[in-house]
């Protein structure tokens, strides 16, 4: 019988967030791609709450923009609201986020996939991988169609598995009315793999119509020049803008919410798996903070023209009923109607520590795994993975070097170094607190980190790169005016006062002025027209007067902690891997031995950071390399 499928370069099993940007990658690259998908209509679906960012998240899409991912074009094209979080905070404190539409969000994603050369997709079951000698060499789907590819990347999300529960309810799915996949989990165990169980959950879905917003606090986006991709630095975003809501629950809320949790799977022994700490369920809430009276509660709307919104604060597995209940004893939603309560939902994951920084399993060679396969949480999060994973399927098979983003270089840096050096007990997603970096992560410099990687990579293309060019350029020539404008007491003093800061005595260079706190470069602007002046003949816009702003006030903090990234570097560039057989090594502590040999640390900076190796055992392996 003739065989009527291609062959590929790159198969992608999935098309969530990590599918989407792992495909999309691997094809810009020029490898000839499949995406395989249950469900082409649920393309990059918004399956928790519609909006891309938050605190590190934000940095973390603006990092996949600069090195050429897709996430925060798509974003920006699907955005019904824009704000920049903690504005209050540092500059290493920015973050972007975005409340989307998420029917748009798809659609967006799918017109790009379906517009990349190179791309093909196939809508089906991927039920099994196909091994050989311990190398991945295709796929086999539930409709008996086989494809050969030489690398496999899975993006399974949720669906291993997955297993769904409202109160005592429980049913098999990877999404509320989507199937669950089988095969592929117990599949791998036979080959040798550990695996693990996780939950996550989802909120209640409102109808909005039956809100009484008048009790409610609104929350409106920002208004300003900020957007998550840098090549929509001029974009006008065309959808009608909506503001949030806040709103709170109280002690009867808590009281009527308490009578379910005999019935909630969490509490009853159902669900034995581990949920994310950093975004708990309400049950869990009012379980762990017993003391608190109230919790705040976000109503976020699904779209642009929708009254279906989405309660976030409020991910609940309870009974139904118990959930209508409650929700109706908080302000403003004495009349509520929902579309379909939350749930509680598990899966299977396979621990991290089983993959290289490439997010190639170490157990089969081709085998790649991203997003929440790996034991993380978000949209972000597996993303990011998906672009990492996607850039180095396509690097191997043309032999070239892998692409690894070092802790100092980009929250993806870091993320993946957690996952492959740490592991995960829960549900994994990122905050600025991981990075101890993160004066130089920020999100207003990750195309100043990145872009020129993604441009030498070819995800970048020459436009893209163009932008960025100028963008440096003007901001450079920005920085050198201020350095050598000279301002006079009598133009600025009256400014400086209304401002409750020290006027001058004498002139004095402005970016002695600037470096005031209370001082922005956007007032300077508006105050001096020579400055003004030089604005808007060199055509500097406001993200750049932004860097421009940024680089100056934080230049000592950023140089102090470049120094100290610089220092701590060398560790990294120790390579050690295939250079020991750890368990031959009696110098070093029994604990250090079976974990160095389970993570095959790549170099002397990640085994430095796995959990039971100590200093003492770095230093055997220094001697060991004659350091």
């Amino acid at each position: 019988m003739e065989y009527l499928l291609p062959d590929y370069d790159v198969i992608v099993a999935g098309a969530g967030h990590a599918g989407c940007e792992a495909a999309s990658a691997a094809a810009r690259l020029g490898s000839h791609t499949l995406l395989v998908t249950l469900d082409m209509n649920k393309i990059a679906q918004m399956s928790c709450n519609p909006a891309i960012g938050g605190i590190a998240k934000g940095q973390i899409v603006r990092e996949i923009d600069a090195l050429g991912g897709m996430t925060a074009i798509v974003t920006d094209r699907s955005s019904i609201q824009f704000r920049m979080l903690n504005l209050s905070k540092g500059p290493a404190m920015w973050s972007p986020r975005a409340q989307c539409d998420r029917m748009k969000f798809s659609a967006n994603w799918r017109d790009i996939l379906e517009h990349t050369d190179g791309l093909d997709m196939w809508q089906d079951e991927v039920v099994e991988i196909i091994v050989e000698n311990g190398e991945a060499k295709g796929i086999r789907t539930a409709l008996g169609a086989t494809f050969y590819a030489s690398k496999i990347i899975l993006t399974n999300g949720t669906f291993l598995n997955g297993l769904m529960h409202i109160g005592r309810v429980s049913f098999e799915g990877g999404r509320i009315s989507e199937p669950a996949s089988h095969g592929l989990t117990e599949q791998l165990v036979s080959i040798g793999f550990e695996t693990g169980r996780m939950k996550t959950g989802t909120p209640v879905r409102i109808d909005g119509r039956s809100i009484n917003f008048s009790k409610l606090t609104k929350q409106e986006g920002d208004d300003d020049f900020h957007r998550f991709s840098y090549i929509n630095f001029d974009y006008t975003n065309h959808l009608v803008q909506r503001p949030c809501y806040m709103a709170y629950t109280n002690e009867k809320v808590h009281e009527a919410l308490r009578e379910g949790f005999d019935d909630s799977p969490m509490f009853n022994g159902t669900i034995q798996s581990v949920g994310p700490r950093y975004c708990p369920s309400i049950e869990t809430k009012l379980n762990t903070f017993a003391d608190k009276s109230s919790h705040h509660l976000f109503l976020e709307p699904e779209g642009e023209t929708t009254t279906e919104y989405y309660l976030n604060g409020f991910s609940s597995s309870l009974p139904w009923e118990v959930q209508l209940k409650g929700l109706r004893l908080i302000d403003g939603f004495e009349n509520v109607r929902i579309y379909r309560p939350g749930y509680a939902i598990e899966y299977d994951y396979f621990p991290p520590t089983q993959l290289y920084h490439t997010l190639e399993t170490k157990l089969v060679k081709n085998l790649y795994f991203a997003g929440q396969i790996n034991g993380t949480t978000g949209y972000e999060e597996a993303a990011a993975q998906g672009l990492m994973a996607g850039i180095n399927a396509h690097l191997s098979i043309h032999g070239d070097e892998e692409f690894i983003l070092k802790r100092d270089e980009a929250y993806i840096g870091v993320l993946i170094d957690d996952l492959v050096t740490k592991g995960v007990d829960e549900p994994y997603r990122m905050f600025t607190s991981r990075a101890e970096y993160r004066i130089l992560l920020r999100q207003d410099d990750a195309d100043v980190r990145l872009t020129g990687k993604g441009y030498n990579l070819g995800l970048v293309n020459l436009y893209r790169y163009n932008i960025f060019l100028d963008k440096i350029n003007k901001r450079d020539i920005l920085i050198d005016y201020i350095r050598n404008y000279s301002v006079k007491p009598d133009v600025i003093n009256s400014y400086l006062e209304s401002l409750n800061t020290a006027p001058l005595r004498q002139g004095l260079k402005l970016v002695d002025v600037l470096t005031r706190p209370q001082i922005t470069l956007a007032n300077l602007i508006e105050v001096l027209p020579p400055l003004k002046d030089f604005v808007q003949v060199n055509e500097i816009r406001a993200e750049i007067v932004e860097a421009a702003e940024i680089f100056i006030k934080y230049s000592g903090y950023i140089e102090r902690e470049r120094m100290l990234a610089d220092k701590l570097t060398r560790l990294e560039n120790l390579v050690i891997s295939g250079k020991f057989n750890y368990e031959e090594l009696t110098n070093l502590s029994i604990e250090a031995r079976q974990k160095l040999a389970k993570i095959k640390p790549r170099t002397i900076g990640q085994a430095s950071r796995i959990s039971g190796v100590s200093p003492a055992d770095i230093n055997v392996l220094l001697i060991l390399l004659g350091r």
